[in-house]
């Protein structure tokens, strides 16, 4: 069976909740299960919303619960494993992208975007109508292609940097999903890489990311399945191997609506007045299948236990009031 590096990468933003901890502990499952190891990665990209207290938070309810990692935290490596700190690798990964010719500037509000497309599908994603596009630029790349000299420092607002998407599928196979194929152009269309303010897109720091780090397993919330494709259209652009990803069923409250750092009566500061680590670490087990009842236990003795055969595909509806003896 392959070994395999995975990750848990939250944001300091606030307080962990229980779907954090449910998200944490089958990443850490999935690893060890395969003797692999995890790693923890700071994504406190967002300045205005990323709290120093909430990432000490954060390690503290992972130690907490016996979610001990291999790698990283915010401190090992002078902070490298903060995406803070990262902005010149960044800078370098950019700079590779924009050789192909394919990454342009984009002066576009996001007012010029939502009044130039409507909402795809059913799910609120906007798709780029290619506004700032570069013609021709579909050519980047080819053979006797000159790459395009674009000018980033005129207009009258700073531009963003957004990347071509080219149309067609990007397939993959979740290993709780199974076979995707999800073509990124109809997604969402060419999307951002930084800001004009500068400020680094998720999508392409945690592509960075992961792949300098040697990470070949991301296990995450199934609301990020679909972005999956995006993500590998840069890694085969880098020339990057691409991870595994496995896809997790949301943890929601009894409105159905996916568990936020809002609904404090699950967050981990009030958890942890009311229950114990082991109480905590067996409620998730049974919610992920891996046990028939909810008995106290410790991470460690779920190892075996794990399979993604046992784990819901279905969202999981939980509440302070539904919530099992322990």
């Amino acid at each position: 069976m392959e070994t395999r590096k995975g990750r848990f990468a939250p944001s300091p933003s606030g307080r962990m909740h229980l779907g954090n901890m449910f998200c944490a502990l089958l990443s850490w499952l999935s690893a060890k299960s395969r003797g692999g190891k995890w790693l923890l990665r700071i994504e406190d990209l967002d300045p205005g919303r990323s709290r120093y207290e909430y990432a000490r938070l954060i390690e503290d309810d992972l130690h907490w619960l016996g979610l001990d990692w291999d790698e990283g935290g915010i401190d090992a490596d002078g902070g490298s494993y903060c995406q803070s700190r990262r902005g010149d690798i960044y800078e370098r990964e950019l700079g590779r992208l924009m050789q192909t010719g394919l990454v342009y500037p984009c002066r576009c509000t996001r007012a010029d975007i939502m009044a130039t497309q409507a909402p795809h599908l059913s799910d609120g994603h906007i798709v780029y109508s290619g506004k700032c596009r570069p013609a021709g630029i579909e050519d980047a790349g080819r053979e006797g292609h000159t790459s395009y000299i674009y000018d980033w420092k005129g207009g009258k607002r700073a531009a963003a940097a957004r990347i071509f998407v080219s149309g067609g599928d990007i397939c993959f196979d979740d290993g709780h999903y199974g076979p995707q194929c999800i073509d990124p152009s109809r997604l969402c269309g060419d999307f951002v890489l930084r800001r004009a303010d500068n400020a680094w897109a998720y999508q392409f720091a945690v592509v960075v990311d992961d792949a300098l780090m040697g990470v070949d397993e991301v296990v995450r919330g199934r609301d990020l399945l679909a972005s999956a494709a995006q993500q590998i259209y840069l890694y085969r652009l880098l020339g990057y191997r691409e991870p595994a990803f496995a896809h997790l069923p949301l943890l929601c409250n009894e409105k159905g609506e996916r568990l936020c750092k809002r609904d404090r009566s699950l967050d981990m500061g009030e958890l942890r007045k009311t229950h114990s680590a082991e109480e905590i670490t067996g409620l998730l087990g049974c919610l992920a299948g891996l046990t028939e009842k909810a008995e106290a236990c410790s991470p460690a003795s779920l190892v075996s236990l794990f399979d993604w055969k046992k784990v819901p595909l279905g969202d999981i509806r939980i509440s302070p009031g539904t919530l099992p003896e322990l």
